[in-house]
């Protein structure tokens, strides 16, 4: 066995344990591996090898954490933080929030489950909805009430 062949090995072992959990974007899965102390070229083949075979891609991760953040009631600012936290490009995070439903269907969900009024203003802002389409679902004025 060549003696990079026991450090791919190991990278390769806990890149699978990471992502048995749950789906990872590129930039995470790296800093587990950095973080775990895995030699750096075996962990970056590894990386390459889990693209080539479809077990590491953004483009997935980003559409099936947009859509789950989406269906959750949030607006598109947070969907865009949280994936932009998760190391996602900015070119994706923008062309996979334009593929969701419009940010006012989601809003008008939330409103007809929790009825329109102040506290429900309140919690679309929250969510990271605009204040335009707060007013517009709610017909409240965030800042001062009905």
């Amino acid at each position: 066995m060549a003696p990079e062949e026991p450090a791919r090995a190991e990278a390769l072992a806990a890149a699978q344990r990471a992502l048995a959990r749950r789906d990872l974007s590129e930039r995470e899965l790296r800093d587990r591996l950095q973080r775990a102390g895995l030699d750096p070229a075996a962990a970056e083949e590894v990386m390459e090898q889990l693209r080539r075979g479809g077990l590491v891609d953004d483009a997935r991760f980003a559409e099936e954490r947009a859509r789950v953040l989406a269906e959750r009631g949030k607006g598109d600012a947070a969907i865009r933080f949280d994936l932009e936290r998760h190391g996602v490009a900015l070119g994706l995070i923008e062309r996979t929030v334009a593929a969701l439903e419009p940010e006012r269907d989601r809003a008008e969900k939330v409103v007809a489950r929790r009825g329109a009024g102040p506290k429900t203003a309140r919690l679309l802002a929250s969510r990271g909805f605009p204040e335009e389409v707060v007013t517009l679902v709610t017909e409240t004025d965030i800042a001062h009430g009905p």
